[in-house]
């Protein structure tokens, strides 16, 4: 109930504080300028804003002050951390983007190019981002002080610390894509040779690359630096949130750079197959996946560097091996796939070679024979980089080999491939059989049978590999993963204590139903087995009161909860203050623990969304760039 009266409060707050804000922007920006800023219109619409948000953000906000000010949970609440940083980010983001237009327009004007050309606030004057950016900053002002205060008053900082460290990675993330950005348009203008074509790219696109540098880089490098600094608190070095977006940037950055070097490759193979391209032409066309690939390999490097480093600090190899495979197994089956559509590009090419005469005349062919040449040059160096170690560590006959096999990252590559093969197979099945039915119905073979069929018995030829090659894979893995499982398993000794009621009978169904091999061994409460076990399995029943015998045992003891009535087991005092509060309200009580608030998990999910939504925003910016020749 708390939750929901929480998230009404500060929701209505966040939006009506936005509607103020710019309410006092519009105002302001009437008043200074009345022909660019609509006159009459825009100061009814600002005094509108202003004169029914500000009582609603008010009511709103001062609840949530007194609130927070006489209960600790409204202090700490997750929401309110949320709400805090939420407003200073909507407020900052403005700031820093006006800054961005401002210093924009200002080299566009240095450079004598017409205004509209600016990448942001073409059509804005000096007054207008001053006004956007004393506003907000005024207001984000503000909630920093109460941000700050909140910080020395805290009695458990958990969530604050979880959506402040969510906060700086957005502020990171947002400053290193206007810095690709910028350099991404500043590689391009120098590859960029003029022509007489018009509507070409022109110097604003060096100008506006310029002022996204000059705004993004120090905003990336000061949002990073306090990442890095605050890594000596161990929450914040063992964060899954770091670990993702290493991750994301990491991998971004290398399927990018594999995107464009085969773009690269293909432009020059073409030209090597005859095509009658020009010098500037092919500057051109490499130039555009150059300046995408060039920024994001600076992007991988570095950020696969500390990616590398976050895991070598991890104490446990184990999972260090686990970590470095979700790293090859994403990039392994890329890799496999751009080898496939490889191959098969170069056998299609091959059937073209003998069933057609015009042979090399058409640009069809040299093209089939580029996109295949370069894709095996891409695609199976990748591939073989990184399913050699995951293949290597799997064949070991040690723990980490143990680990490797019954990976199940391992174990979905694997599958994928299979899935992919049969579905793929079974569409080319299809196919052919179609082709050979309708010959047989029709009686007509038509002029490109011969060149269809054997398009298709090589592709179904091809599928039939891959799924042979994994299949046989997984399966040495299953035998040895069995292998080594039922030797470990054949020397556990476990102890089930009889507490009646068939509890002997439903472990035993139990492990059978998992295959086990563990050594059982049965006693009851009051006799102390003569013979050595590694663990004991108890009912709560036993656990409560348990003998002497059983409480002195020094290994695994495996209480089955479920098994006692009414006995509540809680993991610490507040969850059983809250297990009797519910009693005493005639609940049900919620035996399993939150160990974060739901909203955290909503708060991440956003995030995750806002952080691809910025990469896809890079890659299609890169790609139009590409494909167009400039903006």
């Amino acid at each position: 109930m708390k939750s929901i009266r929480r998230l009404y409060f500060y929701l209505v707050a966040l939006i009506s504080v936005e509607v103020v804000v710019w309410g006092l922007v519009g105002l302001l920006r009437s008043i200074v300028d009345k022909t660019v800023s609509g006159g009459a219109d825009a100061l009814a619409q600002a005094l509108a804003l202003i004169l029914v948000g500000m009582p609603i953000f008010l009511v709103h906000w001062l609840w949530a002050q007194r609130v927070s000010a006489r209960d600790d949970e409204e202090k700490t609440a997750t929401l309110r951390a949320i709400f805090l940083y939420a407003v200073l980010f909507g407020t900052l983001i403005p700031v820093v983007q006006n800054l961005l237009a401002f210093i924009d327009r200002s080299l566009i004007d240095t450079a004598r190019i017409d205004s509209v050309r600016a990448l942001v606030g073409g059509s804005q004057t000096l007054a207008d981002n001053l006004i956007a950016m004393i506003m907000n900053g005024i207001v984000a002002a503000y909630f920093w002080n109460v941000l700050r205060g909140e910080w020395l008053t805290l009695s458990d900082r958990e969530s604050f610390s979880d959506v402040r460290r969510l906060y700086r990675y957005l502020w990171m993330l947002y400053g290193l894509l206007m810095t690709v950005f910028g350099a991404q348009q500043i590689l391009q203008f120098l590859f960029y040779i003029p022509s007489s074509v018009l509507g070409d790219m022109g110097r604003e696109v060096i100008v506006n690359g310029t002022a996204l540098l000059i705004i993004g880089t120090p905003v990336w490098v000061y949002s990073w630096r306090l990442i890095q600094d605050s890594l000596t608190d161990s929450a914040e070095m063992g964060s899954p949130l770091r670990l993702s977006i290493l991750y994301i940037l990491a991998l971004g950055g290398v399927i990018t750079v594999i995107t464009t070097a085969y773009m690269v490759v293909n432009v020059l193979i073409m030209r090597l197959l005859g095509v009658n391209t020009t010098f500037r032409d092919i500057i051109r066309q490499i130039g555009g996946p150059i300046s995408v690939g060039v920024p994001l390999g600076a992007v991988w490097a570095y950020y696969g560097h500390w990616l590398t480093r976050h895991i070598e600090a991890i104490g446990n190899k184990v999972r260090q091996a686990g970590l470095k495979r979700l790293y090859n197994c994403i990039l392994a089956f890329i890799g496999l796939v751009v080898s496939f559509v490889g191959v098969s590009v170069l056998f299609a090419f091959i059937i073209d070679m003998l069933t057609s005469k015009a042979f090399l005349i058409g640009d069809s062919n040299r093209s089939n024979l580029s996109t295949a040449v370069s894709s095996l040059i891409v695609g199976l160096p990748l591939w073989l980089m990184t399913w050699r170690p995951m293949q290597a560590e799997a064949l070991l006959q040690n723990e980490f080999g143990d680990h490797a096999r019954r990976s199940v990252l391992r174990k979905t590559y694997l599958y994928l491939a299979l899935f992919t093969s049969v579905i793929g197979g079974m569409a080319t099945a299809v196919g052919l059989v179609y082709q050979l039915i309708r010959v047989a119905l029709m009686g007509d073979a038509g002029s490109d049978f011969v060149n269809t069929l054997l398009n298709l018995t090589q592709i179904l030829f091809l599928f039939g590999i891959v799924l042979v090659y994994h299949l046989q894979v997984l399966r040495a893995d299953g035998a040895s993963t069995a292998d080594a499982l039922a030797e470990k398993q054949n020397q556990f000794n476990v102890l089930i204590v009889d507490s009646g009621n068939g509890f002997v009978d439903t472990v035993k169904a139990a492990l059978l139903k998992l295959g086990s091999k563990v050594q059982i061994m049965i006693a009851t409460p009051t006799e102390k087995p003569n013979a050595n076990f590694s663990a004991i399995v108890i009912s709560g029943a036993v656990a409560v009161d348990a003998p002497e015998w059983i409480r002195s045992f020094s290994g695994n003891r495996i209480i089955v909860q479920n098994e006692a009535q009414n006995l509540v087991w809680a993991d610490d005092a507040a969850q059983a203050a809250q297990s009797v509060q519910s009693l005493a309200e005639g609940q049900e009580i919620q035996k399993k623990k939150q160990t974060r608030s739901v909203w955290m998990y909503v708060v991440y999910v956003f995030a995750a969304f806002f952080a691809l939504q910025l990469l896809f925003l890079l890659l299609a910016l890169g790609i139009s760039l590409v494909v167009g020749g400039g903006l």
